[in-house]
């Protein structure tokens, strides 16, 4: 069967409940951020992976900042609201995986300059001064910091005694 026939034969079915299904979807798989109501064409928008600023990561996997600067296992979600904290629109890709690792998905979008040229945030000028910010910020996420607590306190009354190390023969 050639594309022809394939298009004319879904022509005459009604799609209505397929549409509605991937209206839904649509909406689940991409979130905006300070969009002006308008569907933006998010395919000129810089792709921003969390593998790049997962400091458990190395270089040969995807990191692209050093590991002093980067951030430990960043989700999509907190970049996103990272990128609405700096006022920079973002759509949040969840069906999108890297291509290096299949395992970790989903990626954001981000725009950083309007049709006129002029930047959103004037402190963001390039992907890498994104990456920066972004891993500024998400340490310090509400959500993350709610996760750190209890496992600090847990620490503090385990001591070993006795002896360690290897037995001699």
């Amino acid at each position: 069967m050639h594309k022809g026939a394939l298009l004319h034969s879904t022509a005459n079915r009604d799609l209505s409940p397929y549409l509605a299904g991937a209206d839904l979807y649509y909406r689940l798989r991409i979130l905006i951020g300070d969009m002006d109501g308008e569907v933006p064409n998010i395919k000129k928008w810089i792709v921003f992976y969390p593998v790049y600023i997962n400091s458990k990561k190395t270089i040969a996997e995807g990191r692209r900042l050093s590991t002093s600067k980067a951030c430990e296992n960043p989700t999509c979600a907190e970049i996103g609201d990272c990128c609405s904290h700096l006022k920079l629109p973002f759509a949040i890709e969840i069906d999108k995986a890297y291509p290096r690792d299949f395992m970790q998905r989903g990626r954001v979008r981000v725009l950083l300059k309007k049709e006129d040229g002029t930047l959103y945030n004037p402190a963001i000028s390039s992907h890498k001064d994104l990456m920066r910010h972004v891993a500024e910020l998400v340490p310090r996420h509400p959500g993350r910091v709610k996760k750190q607590e209890p496992a600090s306190t847990s620490n503090t009354g385990s001591s070993k005694s006795g002896k360690g190390g290897k037995k001699k023969r």
